[in-house]
């Protein structure tokens, strides 16, 4: 971990998941969709304090949040490229959900951006007030085009113990291809690259 986050950033926990998709109904796939998500749960230093205008202390040093969290990610796909991508914010009850979308913005998108091999089309991002345990679904599009269908997809992440209610819970998501089975049309991959 980049020790410059724990001069920005107290960090209580990392947390990660991964999902490895070998068959869907009876149907297995020629090759398995890996998912992978990764949270950091950070403390929020405006949690509990009057309404603050300016959130550069959350947007500023989001790039090395950005960053890890995109390494983590990219490690956990075994070494396959990352196709699709997403990223999300879960904010504890006494801050706002605009203290997570601080830490989310092209600050953070373009650090994670670099770590999982560039991307053309805008993150898919989700963002939320939150308790303890409650979920987040990540939204996955194709990292070079938002209209290629096909890597509409998503990836529910919960972490027990965060966000308490000083907290935020920061998330990206990838995948290594498309939804499987996908056959609702629209542009492809090879379209998009053209």
């Amino acid at each position: 971990m980049n020790s410059r986050i724990t001069d920005e950033y107290f960090v209580r926990e990392w947390f990660s998941s991964v999902s490895e998709i070998t068959a869907i109904r009876s149907v297995p796939l020629d090759a398995p969709l890996i998912k992978a998500a990764v949270g950091v749960v950070l403390r929020n230093p405006l949690a509990g304090l009057p309404f603050q205008d300016d959130l550069s202390a959350l947007t500023g040093p989001s790039h090395l949040i950005g960053a890890e969290l995109g390494r983590r990610a990219v490690a956990l796909l075994g070494g396959l490229e990352v196709e699709g991508y997403g990223k999300g914010a879960l904010v504890g009850l006494d801050g706002e959900q605009e203290h997570g979308v601080a830490c989310i913005t092209s600050v953070f998108g373009d650090a994670f951006r670099e770590q999982v091999g560039g991307g053309k089309a805008w993150i898919s991002s989700v963002s939320k007030l939150a308790g303890p345990g409650q979920s987040i679904d990540i939204p996955l599009a194709y990292k070079d085009e938002i209209w290629v269908r096909s890597h509409y997809d998503a990836m529910t992440l919960w972490i027990p113990d965060a966000p308490r209610v000083d907290e935020i819970v920061i998330v990206v998501a990838v995948s290594s291809g498309a939804r499987p089975l996908n056959r609702v049309g629209g542009m492809t991959v090879a379209e998009a690259n053209k």
